[in-house]
């Protein structure tokens, strides 16, 4: 029996410029009914937590989106639940996240009230050192990645030409008057979210996100870094046309786009090369590089080459060293485990779970109450 993947996303990345966080994309303020905020630190059961009621979402049949960590993409850092415009989120540093009506849609859940504190300041020094470990691989990684940003950008201006970005802007209107008719409706929205993650495995894809999404995939094949040129105006022709969009920026330069969905049209744009592969004959395949200036590519052929093999290098140094803070994260919630009351971890989550799941079942039983007594009294 096959399952159907999940639909997973991350919401920070590991960037050159440090932890990047799209936390504020993760519900619609206009349209957010309940957001729990999750305050404790390592090891006091923040992922379990969700995951349980994520099971028990899917259990009921609700639609389940799943944030991951790109610290520990084993890890979640939230859950959304479209269905009850709902979310449960990891509020603790660095994807701190504030409410915006406090009370009314968003509540705190201190899982650092699970914690055995008399226990723990015995072992005090045990964590300030484990701590320390852990902050510097992160430092050590954000600047691999620093460097090897730099070499991407410049090899994108080398070839980001006039000539080039208009082919792109009539390769993207060609496909917009192709597969983004205008929808009837006013503009359409945009959800940023991240595809992509660099993370202590390497930089992962979550391309089963897509094909849970989107049955039509165009493959953008790219080498050096210029399929943001064409999705830019992809993203701009689809949003005028009122179709709602998932904008997916590139870790690496979170001000550049990688990917784009519109789940409505069930139509994808996703970037491939190195290590992004997408599994599947895509619905069509669009070669960025052959746009380039070929006299240019001819003639920097060895830079380009040179620029790849360094930056590659340093992408690997980066997920090296993450995998460093990754060992030492798992030995600090290992000083933490012994300290946490996970049964009182385990009575949040069903308490989380009847917060969530259940008060809007009360609301439409109600809502069916009130029509039937209407129906009755008529």
């Amino acid at each position: 029996m096959t399952t159907e993947p999940q639909v997973r996303y991350y919401l920070g990345a590991n960037s050159p410029g440090g932890f990047y966080s799209l936390y504020d994309q993760l519900l619609d303020p206009g349209e957010a009914e309940e957001l729990l905020i999750l305050k404790g630190g390592p090891g006091c059961g923040k992922s379990t937590l969700m995951g349980q009621v994520a099971a028990r979402a899917e259990e009921q049949g609700l639609r389940v989106e799943y944030i991951r960590c790109s610290g520990d993409p084993d890890s979640l850092d939230a859950i959304l639940l479209p269905d009850r415009r709902a979310a449960i989120v990891d509020g603790t540093a660095p994807h701190v996240v504030e409410p915006r009506l406090p009370g009314a849609v968003e509540r705190y859940v201190d899982l650092g009230a699970c914690y055995d504190h008399a226990g723990l300041r015995k072992i005090r020094g045990e964590l300030e050192g484990a701590m320390k470990g852990y902050k510097d691989c992160y430092a050590r990684a954000y600047r691999c990645l620093r460097a090897a940003a730099e070499l991407t950008a410049d090899r994108v201006a080398l070839l980001q030409t006039p000539e080039l970005e208009a082919k792109m802007a009539k390769r993207a209107k060609g496909i917009l008057s192709r597969e983004c008719r205008r929808s009837g409706g006013g503009e359409g929205k945009v959800r940023q979210r991240f595809l992509s993650a660099v993370t202590h495995q390497g930089l992962l894809t979550e391309f089963g996100t897509v094909e849970r999404q989107c049955r039509r995939v165009y493959e953008l094949a790219d080498t050096y870094g210029l399929g943001h040129l064409l999705l830019t105006h992809l993203l701009a022709g689809a949003l005028a046309a009122g179709w709602d969009v998932i904008a997916c920026p590139s870790p690496l330069f979170p001000d550049r786009l990688e990917h784009l969905m519109l789940p409505q049209l069930s139509l994808a744009f996703v970037t491939t090369g190195g290590a992004a592969v997408w599994p599947h004959r895509p619905y069509r395949r669009l070669r960025m590089d052959a746009m380039a200036d070929r006299e240019l590519l001819q003639r920097n052929k060895a830079r380009l080459s040179f620029s790849r093999k360094v930056s590659a290098a340093l992408m690997d140094e980066a997920v090296s060293s993450l995998a460093q803070a990754k060992a030492m994260h798992d030995d600090l919630e290992r000083l933490y485990n012994p300290y946490v009351d996970f049964g009182r971890v385990r009575t949040t989550a069903e308490w989380a779970a009847a917060e969530l799941l259940g008060h809007e079942t009360e609301h439409g039983r109600r809502e069916e109450s009130t029509e039937d007594q209407k129906a009755s009294d008529g």
